[in-house]
């Protein structure tokens, strides 16, 4: 399955290849990470010489606009929109490295969820988003 991803505010795409392309932010460190498209898939490329400490709060940005992606659901997610078969989505996900908390929405409500840390943000997506 193809997941094409692009910024919420320039639409620009953002995996030309195998990777969602963002720029990470953390404790004066700006540097460019790989995401896996595919949601639930946690899997991340970072530069060798980063260490990303468990627990950490990331900023991520748009590498082409550089638009916080930081969702206004809960402060610990970020968004993107994704098209995926034809069909356009909002995929938000945990910008706390080592959180594996994933959700894919459509206009009609959450199309899934993913990742063993979901629980603690399903709240705040029913109550923000669909009420």
């Amino acid at each position: 399955m193809r997941w094409t991803y692009s910024c919420p505010r320039c639409h620009g795409t953002l995996n030309p290849e195998n990777s969602v392309i963002l720029v990470a932010e953390h404790a004066g460190k700006s540097v460019l990470v790989g995401l896996n498209p595919e949601p639930g898939v946690y899997t991340m490329h970072t530069p060798g010489e980063v260490t990303i400490r468990p627990g950490s709060r990331w900023e991520l940005r748009c590498p082409l606009c550089r638009a916080d992606l930081r969702s206004d659901l809960n402060e610990d997610l970020a968004h993107l929109d994704m098209i995926c078969g034809g069909e356009p989505h909002r995929v938000y996900f945990s910008r706390v490295a080592g959180e594996q908390a994933t959700f894919v929405l459509t206009a009609e409500g959450l199309l899934h969820d993913h990742g063993i840390h979901k629980d603690q943000y399903i709240e705040d997506l029913v109550h923000k988003s669909f009420l």
